[in-house]
């Protein structure tokens, strides 16, 4: 694959490490702040995107709409790492409704995560079914990390609703107040240089039962990322989840078995 990244912190270093070991060609590094040698260009556009058959983007929730938008237009497959920008779904589909593109999102593309969600989905159904246990999300991440909730942890809270008959919202701010019987709540920490910790609790007056997923380290989401490119560009066409992936690469190992 030829590579472009866009946005050089933390995720595209390490995207860019783990493409050329794994024999991509980076042709493009794109970000409008970083200073490092490697970033050839600050500006996201036609020209600095030439050459490339993927775009990676680890940027910012602000611009990310704008930049799937573009991706879009260009005819350019990318995969899109940025979080924070969930709420925009529905007007970012509809905007490249028209548009023959290949775009795949995920707020973590580490596969352990997509499997760990696999894991919450059944549980919440099942306790869920229960009506005896009390569902909440904590998670914690480095002092750099962008937005609040992670990505991850709305995804989660979400699953967690969609199965759980008696919780109708998700509330994710600071409570300064009870909380409702209906709501679901997601707690976020951030400090130090924690990859992301995520966990997932059902609690009820007899017993306390806990799902946690910790990162050891961010290779795990580069992995996941470059995977991800090679899928999407293997002649997709569409606006596609992790999952979307996973069930494809699942049906293909079990028609093989």
């Amino acid at each position: 694959m030829k590579v472009a990244i866009v946005g050089y912190g933390k995720m595209g270093k390490l995207i860019r490490r783990e493409a050329l070991g794994l024999g991509h060609e980076v042709v493009a590094v794109i970000d409008p702040v970083a200073q490092d040698p490697e970033v050839t260009d600050s500006h996201l556009d036609a020209s600095t995107l030439n050459g490339c058959t993927v775009a990676i983007d680890f940027t910012h929730p602000s611009v990310v709409v704008d930049n799937i938008v573009l991706y879009a237009r260009l005819g350019i497959p990318a995969v899109i790492g940025t979080t924070g920008w969930y709420d925009q779904v529905a007007q970012v589909r509809e905007a490249i409704d028209e548009q023959s593109c290949s775009i795949i999102y995920s707020g973590n593309f580490s596969l352990g995560v997509a499997l760990f969600f696999q894991v919450v989905k059944y549980a919440s159904h099942l306790f869920g079914k229960s009506g005896l246990y009390d569902p909440f999300i904590q998670e914690t991440h480095h002092a750099q990390k962008a937005d609040s909730p992670s990505g991850t942890a709305v995804m989660l809270a979400q699953m967690v609703l969609d199965n759980t008959p008696d919780k109708t919202s998700i509330y994710s701010d600071t409570l300064h107040r009870r909380r409702e019987e209906d709501e679901i709540h997601v707690a976020s920490v951030r400090g130090g240089s924690v990859p992301g910790t995520h966990t997932v609790t059902f609690d009820s007056q007899d017993d306390t039962i806990e799902l946690t997923h910790r990162a050891r380290s961010r290779e795990g989401f580069a992995t996941g990322a470059l995977k991800a490119a090679s899928w999407i560009t293997d002649g997709r066409k569409g606006f596609f989840t992790l999952d979307a992936m996973l069930e494809d690469v699942f049906l293909q190992r079990e028609s093989v078995q």
